[in-house]
């Protein structure tokens, strides 16, 4: 077994797209319109999913907003430098929420961002 994807629900598909695809750098695998479930599911990542775990990004066309909830963590991406990442991430428009640094209680260098829905994108510096 493998985990496959990770599927959140976005308000607004196209801008999504462009927050994962042209600030995070991810490339849309995969989109399909499903007109009479009035729905769009759009796949994202770094690699083909054949081999790489992807995030689905599913769009309601009756919703335009959701509430995340107090369960919802963050997803998780290694970066090989958090402060480069964030620079870059603010450059190209992104929302840093915590600069890059060593995590509270520990020593890994972290940092979070935030999509345009809200939800968290934790940056973990990777050599």
């Amino acid at each position: 077994m493998r985990i496959l994807h990770t599927m959140l629900r976005v308000g607004d598909l196209d801008r999504s797209l462009a927050f994962y695809t042209e600030i995070l750098g991810m490339r849309l695998l995969r989109r399909q319109d499903y007109p009479e479930g009035r729905f769009t599911l759009a796949f994202v990542g770094y690699g083909d999913e054949d081999a790489n775990t992807v995030l689905e990004l599913t769009h309601n066309w009756d919703t335009a907003s959701y509430e995340l909830g107090n369960a919802y963590g963050h997803i998780a991406l290694a970066v090989p430098d958090a402060a480069a990442a964030c620079a870059e991430i603010k450059a190209r428009g992104g929302k840093v929420v915590r600069e890059a640094g060593p995590m509270k209680h520990g020593s890994t260098v972290i940092a979070f961002v935030e999509d345009p829905d809200g939800y968290k994108i934790e940056l973990i510096e990777r050599a």
